[in-house]
C-alpha cells in the first residue's frame, strides 16, 4: 500500500484523489493541501477517508508516511514543489506542464538525475483507449510506414475571462496534449512547427494575447507530416478524434458518445452528442495514468509518461508561439538553443 499526499485541492485534484480511493487498491490519499482550504473541502475530503487537510503543503513533503505526492496546484508552482518533493525523497505525479519555463523544468530534470525517485507527467490521453488503439496499430506496422498524422482537438465550450487570463495560452494549456500525443504516437520528435490562428470566438483571447482557433503544422524527424486542429467551442460537444495514414492503410478514431446507438426515421438519422469534457471523456484514462504512477514505484519499473516528455512538450508549444508571433515555420532548435 502506497501512501499519497496530493498538493492542490481543484477539479483535477479532487478528480485524482477520487480515483485513487474508488478504483486504486493498492494506494491511499493521506493527506490534502490547499492554501484556500475550506470547510466544503474538509468534509469532501473526510467523505472519502483522508484525514489530514493542510493548508501548507510542506506539511506532505515532511511526513515520512507519504511515499509519493501528486502536484495538481496552479502551474507556475509545479517546478518549484517538484523540486521540493524530489529533495524530500518522494516520488512525484505532476500534471502538465511541469513548467512554462524550459530553464525551470531543466532543474527538475537535473535534480532527478542526482535523486532517482519516479516522476510521471501527468498527459493522461495516452492511456485513452482509442489513442492506445492507434499506437498500437502503428507500432506493430498494420498500416505501414505512417506519412500524415491528423489530430482534432476541440472544447465544447470557451472557459471563463479569468481562465483565459492565467492558462498560459492555447498552445501550452490545449493543444500541448496534442503536442504529446503526436510524439506519442509517430515514436519521433517533432523538427519544425508553422501555425495560422486567429480569434473567431471571444475577444477576450485577444486582449491576453491569446488565440482561440489554430491550425497546426509539424514535420516530425522520421518524416511523419502532422496537422493539428483547435478551436476552443464546438457546438456539438467535446470533439476528440485522431488519423494516421500510411503506406498500408490508415487508422481512425470516432469520438466517444454515451452509447452507439442511432435513430433512423423518415426525417433524418441522428446519433448521440460526444461525451461533453474531459472529465467525462477521459474518465478511464485519468485512472490508468495514476494506477501504473503506482504500479511503477511498487515494481521500481519506469515511468510511462517522463521528465523528458513533459520537457519536449513545452519546447513545441513555445516553437508554435513564435510562430504565431513571428508568421514562420520555426525548427525547435531554435528554442533549444
Amino acid at each position: 500500500m502506497k501512501n499519497l499526499g496530493i498538493i492542490g485541492a481543484g477539479r483535477i485534484g479532487k478528480l485524482h484523489a477520487e480515483n485513487t480511493t474508488y478504483h486504486i487498491p493498492d494506494a491511499c490519499v493521506k493527506a490534502i493541501a490547499d492554501p484556500l482550504m475550506t470547510d466544503e473541502i474538509q468534509r469532501w475530503a473526510k467523505q472519502l477517508g483522508i484525514t489530514n487537510c493542510f493548508v501548507d503543503y510542506k506539511e506532505i513533503l515532511t511526513d515520512p508516511e507519504i511515499d509519493a505526492v501528486l502536484i495538481c496546484s496552479s502551474t507556475d508552482t509545479h517546478a518549484p514543489i517538484s523540486l521540493e518533493a524530489i529533495a524530500a525523497g518522494k516520488h512525484v505525479f505532476c500534471e502538465k506542464p511541469v513548467s512554462q519555463s524550459l530553464d525551470e523544468i531543466l532543474q527538475v530534470k537535473d535534480a532527478l538525475a542526482k535523486n532517482p525517485v519516479k516522476y510521471q507527467v501527468g498527459f493522461n490521453r495516452r492511456f485513452d483507449h482509442n489513442f492506445k488503439a492507434v499506437r498500437t496499430a502503428i507500432s506493430q506496422g498494420r498500416i505501414g510506414e505512417p506519412h500524415i498524422v491528423k489530430i482534432t482537438s476541440r472544447d465544447p465550450e470557451t472557459p471563463p475571462r479569468a481562465y483565459i487570463a492565467t492558462c498560459g495560452g492555447l498552445f501550452m494549456d490545449m493543444t500541448i496534449h496534442d503536442f504529446d500525443m503526436l510524439r506519442y504516437l509517430t515514436g519521433s520528435e517533432a523538427a519544425d512547427v508553422f501555425v495560422r490562428a486567429a480569434n473567431l470566438l471571444d475577444p477576450a483571447f485577444g486582449e491576453f494575447g491569446d488565440v482561440d482557433t489554430a491550425i497546426i503544422t509539424i514535420t516530425m524527424k522520421n518524416g511523419v507530416m502532422a496537422v493539428i486542429d483547435n478551436s476552443r467551442r464546438a457546438a456539438y460537444g467535446y470533439d476528440q478524434r485522431v488519423e494516421a495514414f500510411g503506406t498500408l492503410g490508415q487508422i481512425a478514431t470516432a469520438n466517444d458518445t454515451p452509447s452507439t446507438a442511432v435513430i433512423s426515421t423518415a426525417h433524418g438519422v441522428c446519433s448521440e452528442l460526444p461525451l461533453y469534457f474531459f472529465l467525462e471523456r477521459y474518465r478511464d484514462s485519468f485512472v490508468q495514468e495514476m494506477k501504473d504512477f503506482i504500479g511503477a514505484i511498487t515494481d521500481d519499473s519506469p515511468v510511462p509518461v517522463n521528465i523528458e516528455d513533459g520537457l519536449q512538450s513545452v519546447v513545441i508549444a513555445m516553437a508554435a508561439g513564435l510562430s504565431l508571433k513571428e508568421n514562420r515555420p520555426v525548427a525547435l532548435s531554435e528554442i533549444t538553443g
